[in-house]
């Protein structure tokens, strides 16, 4: 039962965030670089987050690999990952 409850958390969670409207399916995009891309135009274009656009992107790409995300494929998990790199990219940020 207390993983039903944890699904239905996550999943609510990612849908409704009060930081990022995210566009639908981001996260089962096969390219690391247009995950990023969605990412960055829901933090940028969000009034609502409460720090910048770049750890409000990456703290919702954590947040599903880390939790919605723990069935994941590997092939999947690692698209998100490249993800992230895409998205230090994307902000001129490093490691």
């Amino acid at each position: 039962m207390a993983k039903a409850a944890d699904k239905s958390w996550s999943q609510h969670v990612t849908q409704t965030s009060n930081a990022l409207d995210l566009e639908e399916g981001v996260f089962a995009l096969d390219d690391p670089r247009a995950i990023a891309l969605s990412l960055q135009r829901s933090a940028e274009a969000s009034t609502r987050r409460k720090t910048s656009p770049f750890r409000s992107a990456m703290s919702m790409l954590n947040f599903y690999i880390n939790r919605a995300g723990k069935g994941l494929p590997a092939e999947q998990r690692d698209i998100l990952e490249q993800a992230k790199d895409e998205l230090r990219r994307l902000y001129g940020r490093s490691g």
